[in-house]
């Protein structure tokens, strides 16, 4: 009997199908060891000796494989086939050593780049040794990830407060995003002018033409500058006669694109589908790790983190036979097509995303994936098949005419493509963001008959105005793609990244557009000024391209953690004389249109406008940034610092309390007043006033005396519930507006209508809310909206919706999913990390289950020691598990 160790329980039930009784296919749950989320587990004095922890959960499970390989013939390592795959088996293989219970066993590692019966038995018939170079490279990554970390992250904690982390890419994709909208603030718009002219051929046919050049110059776009020129064109124009001088129609061949990429998948599924990155890998990982198709579970992509754009021989062929039977002879090129990546730093080991059966069309298994998974599906099979088509065949059509004006001369062009044959466009057409040419070759139309020589009658000349537009925000997908093109991070990576980014409060998400908030923007600009080389696009560029020599076997690990360490810590060293009033200084300047707006009077943004005499400055609270008046205490204005205010006419009016009325029932004056969290409405004075904030898409200007009553009047007592006969009541909370009724909470779609709502549509709505999740049981604990499977220790694990959104159950452990996390979308993986870390901080006094360590990891914890006792941090931990 051989042990077979994978990362998902999902593929251990597969792949022991597949190879049958002589193995037994175990699961580690993603890493089974991980540093400690603490100062001292790096250790540069030491050479960079790396303290690993094992928790809980991850023992048991080391436990169980161990004892399976004692009484084993051999041992496979049959982790994902990426870095991070190829570290779990090291960690598993070193870990297992240890425990001396290998006793010179034959040990392989093996990678399945499907999870198909195919697939997995080739791989077990082509074992290797673990790659020593690729794991060098993952703990080169680890710890440098870890030393930016948790020395970077300290230092914004001292001069920053409110920032919440720093961190090596991290970091880099937040000054891109940040550097775009300080792009937009510095825009400067400006006119031009375009010209056309709507012309009949002498056939009645009617089609437009583009003025490009007068009196033998070019006009390049944006070339007439103001309504003056243009109008003299214009009568240049409409005084003139019009004659074709050429005619010229050009066939264009378009080729398909190769399949995806992990960066590319995330790309189109955000621009075609509007799923985020996280979602995208989510509903990946599933199709890859295989579905229950009419009881047989199969998986049905190759594996997703990948930058390698070439398919195997073999599904090329598949590809090619597909196209044939279900396209046809005429969309089949003569030969196969092969596709190189242009990628900064990529890695082609492995193949692209494909369907792991092109046979396997997506109304061929619609009935057996969810609305997401068939739409991803449908992406990744058409994109596949398309990348082996023939190219699409486009005529493209110039005409070239000439306006004549009494010997004054203009050109004008007109363009038109029609598409003769649509070839891979019958199977796949992408979508562009941001006004990109789209995919099918036909943006220009298609002109009527149009002969040389002909003269042309004059229908209507158009002269219209237009301002130049500043760039567009990034969406994630276009993020993802510019950090692509600079060799930032990698494709696997970049769904965390931007999850870290969302749920640091660096960025949030408007309309699929990253929008940076004023802590991102401070975080930014501080280390911009005092770290400028650790933000530097280049410089991220070059130590990903030494960790990808270091995979190579190009460069010695440890000699590039040494040259990066000795930089560094001069720097943090350099932090420690730093003082608050040289990063103000500095802050002030770098974020000059942030902090100071510029006013519609053109008075001095800087100059206070309540005392006129005093400063405005940034400065530094408890609980982050805020704009004051240097004549503090004298004078009290503040302002809130926001990327969406932009402007400080809010700070002014509220900077003395408005008086809006007297509350009838207490007889307390309500007043509008300006804090440093946002205005709010206060009723009464003292420690006892009750205060409530403005919701959101509020604005100051426009709170009266039945506004304020109504907000400050929260929670509204709505009426008795005809059934329970308890009162139903409606307010604002951390979530939003919600209806309360008998301990039970239940989502209101507006703040409106919080005052609003009427018992009928309460009732309504709280009926709605029980259908949709199971009854409670006796003692009121929420039933279950998904099982995931049982626990390791025994005890099923399930996702449940609680009274403050949905967790992940384990006996007596619950778990808070991560904020925007669908409950729907969790694996076993995710819960067990999120049940392990929950567990670890019960305090004492909890049932057993729920400490921190068992004694079965006590050896293993011993490896966490340190040299000396570090100062701990409050630093997250991070998830065990890779997944999602």
């Amino acid at each position: 009997m051989n042990v077979v160790v994978v990362e998902s329980p999902a593929k251990a039930k597969t792949i022991n199908k597949y190879l049958g009784s002589g193995y037994k296919v175990l699961a580690s749950f993603g890493h089974v060891r991980d540093l400690p989320a603490k100062d001292g587990s790096v250790l540069p004095d030491q050479d960079f000796e790396m303290l690993w922890e094992v928790d809980g959960a991850s023992a048991k499970r080391m436990k169980d494989i161990a004892e399976a390989v004692k009484s084993s013939d051999g041992l496979f390592l049959a982790t994902d086939p990426d870095r991070e795959g190829e570290a779990i088996s090291w960690h598993v293989l070193d870990m297992l050593n240890k425990k001396r219970v290998l006793n010179g066993k034959s040990v392989k590692r093996v990678v399945f780049n499907a999870i198909t019966k195919k697939a997995v038995l080739d791989a077990m018939a082509d074992p290797r040794d673990i790659d020593v170079p690729l794991v060098d490279a993952y703990l080169a990554r680890r710890a440098l990830d870890y030393l930016v970390g948790f020395n970077l992250s300290p230092v914004l904690w001292r001069k920053l407060p409110g920032a919440r982390s720093a961190g090596r890419v991290q970091s880099v994709a937040l000054r891109l995003v940040c550097d775009r909208e300080s792009e937009i603030e510095r825009f400067i718009s400006e006119e031009y002018w375009n010209l056309s002219a709507l012309l009949k051929t002498p056939r009645g046919d009617e089609f437009e033409a583009r003025l490009v050049s007068a009196n033998g110059k070019r006009l390049p776009p944006r070339a007439i500058g103001n309504g003056e020129d243009a109008g003299r064109l214009k009568a240049l124009l409409e005084g003139a006669s019009y004659i074709v001088d050429t005619v010229e129609a050009k066939p264009v061949k378009r080729n398909p694109g190769p399949p995806f990429t992990t960066s590319t998948l995330q790309q189109a599924a955000s621009s075609n589908l509007g799923f985020s990155a996280s979602r995208t890998m989510q509903i990946a990982q599933k199709l890859y790790e295989g579905v229950d198709i009419g009881g047989e579970t199969v998986g049905l992509i190759t594996y997703m983190r990948t930058d390698g754009v070439q398919m195997a021989p073999e599904a090329i062929d598949a590809a090619r036979r597909a196209i044939l039977d279900q396209f046809g002879e005429r969309y089949l090129p003569e030969k196969a097509r092969f596709y190189s990546t242009k990628a900064k730093n990529a890695q082609e080991a492995h193949e692209a995303i494909r369907p792991t059966d092109f046979y396997r069309s997506p109304d061929r298994l619609r009935k057996f994936l969810d609305a997401d998974q068939i739409r991803l599906y449908e992406l990744i099979w058409k994109r596949g098949i398309a990348s082996q088509m023939a190219s699409a065949e486009i005529e493209r059509t110039t005409a070239e005419i000439t306006a004549d004006n009494k010997g004054e001369k203009a050109g004008l062009r007109a363009v038109g493509s029609v598409i003769r044959f649509d070839g891979f466009i019958a199977a796949y057409t992408d979508q562009k963001e941001d006004g990109e040419q789209s995919d099918d070759g036909d943006e220009d139309g298609r002109l009527p008959e149009i002969n040389a020589r002909e003269t042309l009658a004059k229908q209507k000349i158009n002269s219209t105005q237009h301002f130049t537009e500043p760039p567009p925000r990034y969406s994630e997908a276009s993020l993802i793609k510019k950090m692509e093109e600079l060799g930032i991070g990698r494709p696997s990576t970049y769904a965390a990244t931007l999850a870290t980014l969302r749920d640091r409060d660096y960025v949030t998400i408007d309309k699929r557009k990253l929008i940076p908030q004023a802590k991102g923007r401070l975080v930014t600009a501080f280390l911009e000024s005092f770290f400028t080389k650790y933000v530097e696009y280049d410089f991220t560029a070059d130590l990903e391209e030494k960790l990808d020599r270091i995979s190579a076997g190009e460069l010695n690990w440890k000699q590039v953690l040494r040259d990066f360490w000795k930089d560094f810590f001069a720097q943090i060293e350099d932090t420690k004389e730093l003082r608050v009033t040289n990063v103000l200084d500095s802050l002030n300047e770098a974020l000059a249109p942030l902090v100071f707006p510029k006013r519609e009077d053109g008075s001095d943004p800087r100059i206070c406008q309540v005392c006129g005499t005093g400063n405005l400055s940034l400065k530094l609270g408890k609980y982050g940034a805020f704009v004051g008046c240097s004549n503090y205490p004298e004078c009290n204005y503040t302002r809130q610092l926001s990327s969406e205010n932009g402007g400080e006419a809010e700070g002014v009016a509220l900077n003395e309390p408005k008086n809006l009325g007297t509350d009838p029932t207490t007889g307390e004056e309500l007043t509008l007043r300006s804090g440093r969290f946002g205005p709010y409405i206060q009723r009464g004075d003292g420690k006892e006033a009750k205060r409530a904030s403005l919701p959101k898409g509020w604005k100051p200007e426009d709170i009266d005396y039945e506004k304020a009553m109504a907000l400050i009047s929260l929670p509204r007592d709505i009426g008795k519930h005809p059934e329970t006969g308890k009162m139903i009541s409606s307010g604002i909370g951390r979530y939003g507006p919600f209806l309360l009724h008998d301990g039970s909470y239940a989502n209101l779609d507006t703040v409106e209508d919080v005052f609003s709502v009427g018992l009928n549509r309460a009732v309504t709505v709280i009926a709605e809310k029980a259908n949709k999740a199971p009854g409670r049981g006796a003692r009121g604990t929420p039933a279950a909206l998904k099982s995931l499977g049982d626990h390791p220790d025994g005890g099923a694990i399930t996702v449940r919706d609680g009274k403050y959104g949905p967790y992940v159950n384990w006996g007596k452990v619950n778990a808070t999913l991560p904020k925007g996390k669908d409950p729907q979308a969790i694996t076993i993986e995710e819960a067990l990390a999120l049940i392990t870390e929950k567990a670890g901080k019960a305090p004492a006094g909890k049932p057993a289950r729920a400490k921190a360590k068992p004694k079965a990891a006590a050896t293993e914890a011993k490896t966490t020691k340190t040299a000396a006792k570090p100062k701990a941090t409050k630093a997250k931990a991070p998830a065990k598990s890779k997944k999602g």
